[in-house]
């Protein structure tokens, strides 16, 4: 009997416990399904706007590397801009902007 009652006390908590990773997984997993449409949005401007900058550069016949020199920037980081890689900081947009003579929000495509 008393072996039944120790053995009960020790599984029990070890249940919780394991019931409680179940819940937390679900959790996870849950979010990260509604979080769909946001990750799919985010690729969408991150396209646009890499699109926006290589058509820029090419319109005012500038290269990669001289954008990078006047923006202060290395031209992978230019690259990786119009390849959607990454996106240039907001300072770095404002700069951009400006040396291919459009506001940040024509840049943006919000214009």
């Amino acid at each position: 009997m008393r072996f039944i009652l120790f053995t009960l006390l020790i599984s029990l908590p070890i249940f919780a416990l394991l019931l409680y990773l179940v819940v937390l997984i679900i959790r996870a997993l849950r979010k990260y399904v509604k979080g769909a449409p946001v990750r799919e949005e985010t690729q969408a401007v991150r396209a646009s706007l890499s699109e926006k900058l290589r058509e820029n550069r090419m319109r005012c016949k500038m290269t990669q590397e001289f954008v990078a020199e006047a923006v202060g920037v290395s031209r992978q980081a230019v690259s990786k801009w119009e390849n959607g890689t990454s996106d240039p900081s907001t300072a770095n947009l404002i700069a951009l902007a400006k040396l291919y003579g459009i506001s940040a929000e024509q840049l943006l495509g919000q214009l």
